[in-house]
């Protein structure tokens, strides 16, 4: 099933075979890639990620063989694309307000995006989507982001959209570690056509060292190993990526903290004049509506504060990422400051 769905050239493709791809051990002696005997950084990394999949497997409590690591989530989303979508004939489907990488993704491999937005309450239209891809066949992928980037909330209906939709549905869950729900990774099993994305760059506080991952049908995650650039992920990050699975303690200190701190920001803003709606969180960050999105984004911007206006999207709202107590403070105090600005 998954092959029917897969482009020809991927399917007729001979990898790249890297040479460390079929025998790792970098305490042999490696004359086998025409690296440079010398130096503190001179080998290239494990090309298919072993010890960190393994680790990733533990925690995740998904099988090594149907968990696939990128260069961040982004490589991912692209891989995937071009994994399924012939250039200029298919498409995808995105519910906006949401993350803009898919679109960006899509047009950078000449992939139709089609839009279905969300509901008033930041939901699937679920009905709106069974008609638009009723009518248009092109339609291989669907992407969700559940928590909803920018919108933070949970998406419901996710289950009925992959079970009418005959190709591929991505579920993003790059916040899924500050959720009260589980991941979908449990389902992989009863749905084949089901990837969910994560990442290590939220919750485990890993940006910086861009490690996305895909969990899928170990079919789908051998042919994203078939088309990845052949050391994709650095040695260094792999290690960094490992060190902070293995740090659960240190995870869930941290991920506590950011939901008191979320619950305190939200309680903080309530009490602001100008803010008119604080959208309920399953994220890290909060979506925020007050009088006049562009104002309070330029007063908090000259006081060296910088949050996301959203105003393009959703009228007059504004995401500000949680941040440490201290942080969340000055920010605070400074729209505090802006209060008393529009008031005198």
């Amino acid at each position: 099933m998954i092959e029917q769905l897969v482009r020809p050239n991927i399917l007729l493709l001979k990898p790249y075979a890297s040479a460390r791809s079929q025998f790792f051990d970098l305490k042999a002696l490696m004359l086998d890639a025409n690296e440079n005997p010398y130096g503190t950084h001179n080998r290239y990394p494990d090309p298919f990620q072993r010890e960190l999949k393994s680790k990733v497997a533990e925690i995740k409590n998904v099988p090594v063989d149907q968990i696939f690591i990128g260069n961040g989530s982004d490589e991912v989303i692209d891989l995937l694309q071009r994994l399924f979508c012939e250039p200029g004939d298919d498409q995808i489907l995105v519910c906006p307000p949401t993350y803009g990488m898919y679109a960006v993704s899509a047009q950078v491999n000449d992939v139709g995006v089609v839009e279905v937005p969300l509901t008033a309450n930041f939901q699937l239209d679920i009905n709106q989507i069974n008609q638009v891809l009723l009518a248009n066949p092109a339609i291989k992928m669907i992407f969700l982001c559940s928590p909803n980037n920018p919108t933070a909330n949970l998406l419901e209906n996710v289950e009925e959209v992959i079970e009418f939709f005959n190709g591929i549905v991505v579920l993003d869950e790059a916040y899924i570690d500050f959720s009260e729900k589980a991941s979908m990774t449990d389902r992989l099993k009863q749905f084949p056509r089901l990837v969910v994305v994560q990442t290590l760059s939220k919750a485990y506080g890993l940006a910086a060292a861009r490690i996305g991952m895909a969990f899928a049908s170990a079919e789908i995650v051998a042919y994203l190993n078939k088309m990845k650039p052949p050391y994709n992920v650095g040695t260094e990050n792999q290690l960094l990526a490992i060190q902070a699975l293995e740090n659960q303690a240190e995870f869930q200190e941290n991920k506590s903290l950011i939901l008191k701190q979320r619950s305190w920001l939200a309680q903080e803003l309530q009490q602001l004049s100008f803010v008119r709606e604080i959208f309920p969180s399953q994220a890290n960050f909060l979506l925020v509506r007050v009088d006049d999105a562009a104002m309070v984004y330029q007063k908090l911007l000259s006081r060296g504060i910088v949050i996301r206006n959203r105003q393009h999207e959703i009228e007059n709202c504004l995401r500000i990422s949680i941040g440490t107590k201290t942080q969340n403070r000055q920010l605070m105090d400074a729209l505090k400051e802006i209060q008393q600005a529009i008031n005198s």
